[in-house]
């Protein structure tokens, strides 16, 4: 009997110790220790693919998509030439509890899809007109181009004034438009991973001394930012989960920057990423001879979107963040660890393709005579303590558009940044070629649809203005969404 007692409090002791583990766990992630979760796929069939979003008030008190009564975002997965129909209801309050940028708030809603080449005109992709405020809903109808790239999208809230807070909250989804695999055929045996990296305010949370532990929060400045750290990343809603990849197996990872105002320094720890895509357009799309891009880490703006092959290291290496230098003026962006990568548990994430459809051919394009042209366009981003601004004009709603273009054309455009700060620029509905930094021309330019631009410095961009369907009053914005809904957003018109 008197072995048996200490044999007893040991156990005791063990229990305790786990129970203690898991109540940290789910304190900091809401979810018991497991795999990586997944949002739930919803697929189109017979070339539609129709749902009801709600936005609502989660457990937490903040903003959320709910689906089918639960606080998620689904994967909308489609294919080129299929139709999205999504009936959006603003159940949030007519009387917000949190602040927004712009006072007063309203708790008005709206979906950009964010990426795809449809029109700006109501009810495709609308962000000026289509708003629905408390107790309202709105019907999108989005018809996917048939010569659409395949790749990785995404959808958010895009209220002027109040976009940062309800994106900030995770009001964000993944879309996918399927037949990436004519480009990359490698793509098709690989297991995939869908992943959305959110942020995670630490203002006024009593765990956040927990957080920043867990994720290893690098207190090391970077740059010359002032202000203390007050956001984490999560991963598909979960702070620093377990990613399963074996060592030496390979996996294909679609990665959204869905924060609403943080950079991502994407370090996958002991092998690099084979990029296949960025912003949801691939590589070979207009490069077939150069379908992949290999790099040791890739640093993605809000918004941003990496695909890429990762081969797995040894166990016990972790998705990681890098630290960030966004200026003087800057918010802080230091390291973190975002996932572990483990090898211990069965596949949870396989690909969820719908059918093999057609795609156009690579376009393979000539742009160096525009590349010396004069620009035929320049945006300048400037700030002061009254708000944001692009060519020193505030946003607003009645403002007229403050560039129009003839479709059927392509612009060389430069993008000035005369602040203190990185600014990520993004235009709706377009895609360009990002292929000058400070005037020097970029080794093995990309398409994007979101590109960085250096604090004190410019980018220069090949404008793809061709696409015949997409015409109408569009906007150009800073996707700080902080920055954006103070001002820095300016109108464009398609004709």
């Amino acid at each position: 009997m008197s072995r048996i007692v200490p044999a007893l409090r040991t156990t005791i002791r063990a229990l305790a110790i786990v129970v203690f583990v898991v109540f940290c766990w789910l304190e900091i992630t809401g979810k018991p220790p497991g795999l990586l979760s997944k949002p739930p796929d919803l697929c189109a069939e017979n070339h539609t693919l129709s749902l009801t979003l709600h936005a609502s008030i989660a457990g937490d008190g903040k903003n959320s998509f709910y689906f089918n009564g639960q606080p998620n975002a689904p994967t909308l997965r489609l294919s080129p030439g299929d139709q999205l129909n999504i009936t959006y209801v603003n159940d949030l309050p007519t009387k917000p509890a949190a602040s927004c940028a712009s006072p007063p708030c309203h708790d008005m809603t709206n979906l950009h899809f964010h990426g795809l080449a449809v029109p700006p005109s109501t009810p495709q992709d609308d962000v000026l007109n289509m708003m629905a405020m408390p107790g309202q809903s709105l019907h999108y109808s989005v018809q996917i181009p048939k010569d659409h790239p395949p790749g990785l999208y995404w959808y958010h809230t895009h209220p002027h004034g109040e976009s940062a807070r309800q994106v900030l909250d995770g009001m964000s989804g993944a879309i996918v438009i399927e037949g990436i695999e004519n480009y990359v055929p490698e793509l098709r045996d690989l297991r995939e991973r869908v992943m959305l990296v959110r942020g995670r305010s630490l203002t006024d949370d009593a765990r956040s001394t927990l957080l920043k532990q867990r994720v290893e929060l690098n207190s090391h400045v970077c740059g010359s930012e002032r202000d203390t750290p007050n956001e984490i990343f999560t991963v598909n809603g979960a702070v620093r989960p377990p990613v399963d990849i074996a060592p030496g197996e390979r996996q294909f990872w679609r990665i959204v920057n869905a924060t609403a105002d943080r950079f991502l320094d994407l370090d996958p720890g002991g092998q690099p990423f084979e990029i296949v895509a960025m912003d949801g357009m691939p590589i070979a799309y207009h490069d077939p001879n150069h379908r992949i891009r290999v790099a040791d880490h890739v640093l993605l703006p809000p918004a941003g979107r990496l695909e890429a092959i990762v081969t797995g290291p040894a166990a016990g290496t972790r998705l990681t963040s890098r630290c960030v230098d966004t200026g003087p003026d800057g918010d802080p962006n230091p390291a973190m660890v975002l996932a572990d990568v483990v090898s211990n548990f069965s596949p949870s994430s396989t690909r969820a393709t719908i059918g093999t459809p057609q795609t156009s051919s690579p376009k393979t394009l000539d742009l160096s005579a525009e590349e010396k042209v004069p620009p035929r366009f320049i945006v300048t981003f400037t700030e002061d303590k009254n708000g944001f601004y692009i060519n020193h004009e505030k946003f607003a709603p009645d403002a007229p558009p403050m560039a129009q273009v003839r479709v059927g054309s392509y612009q060389h455009w430069r993008v000035v940044n005369a602040t203190k700060e990185l600014h990520p620029m993004h235009i709706h509905q377009v895609h360009f070629l990002a292929y000058a930094e400070n005037g020097r021309p970029v080794s093995n330019p990309v398409w994007l649809d979101t590109v960085n631009v250096p604090y004190g410095g410019s980018v220069d961009v090949i404008m793809d203005f061709t696409h015949p369907i997409i015409k109408g009053l569009s906007v150009f914005h800073c996707h700080l969404l902080n920055h954006e809904d103070k001002g820095m957003m300016a109108k464009i018109l398609f004709e």
